[in-house]
């Protein structure tokens, strides 16, 4: 078989990847999602108002959780860890990570999003890409990314994820 036939596709120095789903979150989605229709089926058939289109807004808001956050994506490669959710991408140039370690945040705060969603833990705005039942990472950056000073995702290998983030940090 010559080299034209074969089909090369780089890696560009890929050192990690991860790619996983979550029942628990795909099933909450899910659920909201009916829930938002069956009450707006239920409200509609006396009176289309108000709050029928909030009912119906709020199952699309769902729906679209459900499809979009299905699966993340991280990618680590000598450049930067790249975190992807559906339709939405972050990527941290490994330059700008100036800690990573594990996520310990209080449990409300923890159970409290799934998904993409952005709070403030201990005075710091962060970003977050996250399944409800995996543990997290979080990375803080030298330079803020808008008024984000940390991100935090789910990972199944946290202690593997945090090993080869500094070691790439290090190396960079």
């Amino acid at each position: 078989m010559s080299l034209r036939n074969q089909k090369v596709t780089p890696t560009n120095n890929l050192i990690y990847q991860e790619k996983f789903t979550s029942n628990k979150t795909e099933a909450l989605f899910i659920a909201l999602a009916t829930i938002f229709l069956l009450l707006f089926i239920w409200h509609a058939s006396s009176s289309l108002d108000a709050l029928a289109v909030v009912f119906i807004c709020l199952f699309g808001l769902f729906l679209f959780y459900s499809l979009n956050f299905r699966t993340l994506l991280i990618r680590l490669n000598s450049q930067s860890l790249k975190l992807t959710f559906g339709i939405f991408t972050w990527t941290v140039p490994l330059n700008n990570i100036a800690d990573c370690q594990f996520d310990s945040i209080p449990p409300l705060m923890r159970m409290g999003g799934a998904g993409i969603h952005f709070m403030s833990i201990r005075k710091r705005y962060r970003a977050s890409f996250n399944f409800l039942e995996y543990p997290r990472v979080v990375i803080a950056f030298k330079r803020k990314v808008g008024p984000v000073q940390d991100i935090s995702f789910s990972t199944r290998q946290p202690e593997k994820v945090i090993r080869l983030i500094q070691e790439a940090a290090i190396a960079e």
